[in-house]
């Protein structure tokens, strides 16, 4: 997000009774007393801004419910799970939490990441080859794709290398799709399954692989865990912990306004980014340094956030035997 377009909100609204508080911020910008490049991290003092909307693992707080869904994450991996599932609503930190696990993956492990996969019968097939860099020929059939991919997964198996395949998105899968990702759990060493895979997407993910003609692929998911929205507490806990991983004191949000930004986003972690780095482009145009509800009624009565539809779903977790071989 630009400054420019920030700053239009504030000038539209400088008239206003609510705007009052902001108009000698905005003065001072038009003045040349600030510089936009920078935004508000030299005048909070912040290395980095707190509440970017790109997933950064160095930024990933640790709430209970985050911390189960690692450890099922975890769990799949060193338990050789043929399907390991992770659902929540949009924001919640999915993607936040598999880049996490990325980065921590050691050992001898081969993995192949794919965001957004979609298409029908092979079209699937071509983006995992593509993920775990398997180059086939562009005219290959599917039965040569295949069997490509068998081939690899044997040798990386004689090689002492696990093969863990993550879509990210998953939700994004047709029915087909996920029956054609079951069909890869059959290929084994009639001891071991020779690829793990990890789905993680929108809780209508959760809903098709309980579907009945799923049967057989919800057997294959050994543990699945849902992430729900974060309480008020602990949205007050992410917030000063995103602040002070930028190097701020972490007070720069009164408790009010942290309650209020719970109130208004539901606890989705995106949405509190979202909300969140309004209310410090707003407290950086007035030079207010901490940030009250006033200071997020503003932004509000400017409409400048949308939080959309919020769902609220409690978080779940299961776990059930790996399902068979047959089938």
């Amino acid at each position: 997000m630009s400054f420019p377009v920030c700053l239009s909100a504030l000038e539209v609204h400088a008239d206003t009774g609510q705007g009052k508080a902001l108009t000698s911020g905005v003065q001072s910008l038009n003045s040349g007393s600030m510089s936009s490049k920078t935004l508000y991290l030299d005048f909070f003092e912040f290395t980095e801004r707190p509440f970017t909307l790109v997933p950064d693992p160095s930024f990933l707080f640790w709430s209970k419910q985050h911390k189960r869904a690692y450890s099922i994450l975890d769990f799949g991996i060193m338990s050789s799970a043929p399907i390991t599932l992770i659902t929540g609503e949009i924001g919640t930190g999915k993607t936040t939490l598999i880049q996490a696990l990325l980065a921590d993956i050691r050992g001898n492990n081969t993995v192949g990441l794919i965001s957004n996969a979609q298409g029908g019968r092979g079209e699937l097939l071509q983006w995992i080859l593509n993920a775990l860099s398997v180059e086939v020929d562009p005219t290959a059939s599917y039965v040569q794709m295949f069997q490509a991919l068998q081939d690899f997964l044997l040798a990386e198996y004689a090689a002492g290398r696990r093969v863990i395949l993550i879509f990210d998105e998953a939700q994004n899968l047709s029915l087909e799709g996920l029956e054609e990702l079951r069909m890869l759990t059959n290929i084994n060493s009639n001891k071991d399954v020779l690829i793990q895979l990890i789905l993680a997407g929108q809780p209508e993910l959760r809903d098709m692989v309980r579907g009945p003609s799923m049967q057989q692929l919800s057997q294959r998911i050994a543990a699945s865990f849902h992430l729900g929205p974060m309480d008020a507490e602990t949205v007050a806990h992410y917030i000063r912990h995103r602040l002070q991983s930028a190097n701020g004191s972490g007070q720069e949000f009164t408790s009010g306004a942290c309650a209020r930004i719970h109130k208004e986003t539901g606890g989705i972690p995106r949405l509190v980014n979202q909300l969140c780095e309004f209310a410090l482009l707003y407290a950086w145009g007035a030079e207010v340094r901490i940030i009250d509800e006033n200071v997020v009624q503003q932004i509000l009565d400017d409409e400048v956030f949308f939080p959309g539809s919020i769902a609220i779903v409690e978080p779940v977790i299961k776990f059930q035997r790996n399902g068979s071989n047959d089938g």
